[in-house]
């Protein structure tokens, strides 16, 4: 069976979990608590139960063994319509749906394929328009990634669109290397170029390119990657992806991060978007948890 998305970023958080003392595993849980809504789901910046952040609760729930109530889990989604929800959130759902049954049976592996199917024909047939995927653009990295995880976790078979997809990347492909998520920006940003990269990897294999290097060459001597050149400083989000899909390229960092990983861990168990950050969410803990696995 071929290692899906899901299942390689499932794989590095669970080496991100072997790599915690149990005290710092503990820490993490007790942040994690303190997002969880009333319902089992997961709260936004703003408090408010969010499906997106929901998302990232469960997986991080799964991984770390933080119990959650079945029951009030399935009940929060059974009270989404998945039919009227954007690419991004119909990503979230499915991917809640395959934790539902993670926290039943004992291999995330099992869950994920065991679960797609049901869904299968009630999702695959969803005609998304423009203004469903992000920068409404279904053809940016990004959104081109967020699709190929969905077809994915739906078990569909993507191998006969490769040639397609991968030629339809290269008008996102900058002057001096790597990707942007707009269509002629001339300089690339790190997290378009890690989703061009996990498209490409996982449509035709994880062979070495000018891409990767280029994205290798973009770590700073912190251990960290900033979004784009003109960011004030590195950030976690573009530090995980970028270290995730490296490793995915059997690449290791020009940098060892673990400096700049622990140093936006904050005191609640958290952890910060940049140095300036001193609050965090549930997303972040998954990216601090994804680039200690990476």
């Amino acid at each position: 069976m071929k290692e899906t998305l899901s299942i390689r970023l499932s794989r590095t958080l669970l080496e991100g979990r072997r790599r915690l003392s149990p005290q710092a595993r503990e820490r993490m849980k007790s942040f994690l608590a303190t997002q969880r809504a009333a319902d089992e789901a997961f709260v936004n910046k703003a408090g408010q139960a969010d499906l997106y952040y929901t998302s990232f609760g469960w997986v991080l729930a799964y991984i770390l063994g933080f119990p959650l109530d079945r029951k009030k889990m399935l009940h929060y989604l059974d009270g989404l319509d998945p039919t009227a929800l954007d690419v991004v959130h119909t990503a979230a759902y499915l991917r809640c749906r395959t934790l539902l049954r993670a926290f039943k049976v004992p291999s995330w592996t099992a869950a994920l394929w065991r679960f797609a199917q049901p869904l299968k024909e009630r999702l695959a047939r969803r005609d998304f328009t423009s203004a469903d995927y992000p920068h409404h653009d279904p053809h940016s990295p990004y959104a081109q990634f967020i699709r190929l995880m969905l077809r994915e976790d739906l078990g569909e078979e993507t191998e006969s669109s490769a040639r397609a997809t991968i030629s339809s990347l290269e008008k996102y492909h900058t002057p001096i290397g790597g990707f942007s998520n707009e269509k002629g920006f001339p300089t690339p940003s790190v997290n378009a170029t890690a989703a061009a990269l996990a498209v490409q990897g996982q449509l035709m294999g994880y062979w070495p390119n000018e891409t990767v290097d280029h994205l290798w060459r973009t770590q700073e001597e912190t251990g960290g990657f900033r979004a784009d050149p003109q960011a004030p400083l590195p950030d976690l989000l573009s530090t995980a992806t970028a270290l995730f899909v490296l490793k995915c390229y059997h690449r290791s960092p020009r940098v060892s991060p673990q400096s700049f990983v622990e140093a936006h861990w904050l005191d609640s168990g958290g952890f910060g978007a940049t140095l300036w950050d001193q609050e965090s969410d549930t997303e972040y803990l998954f990216y601090g948890l994804l680039a200690l696995g990476s």
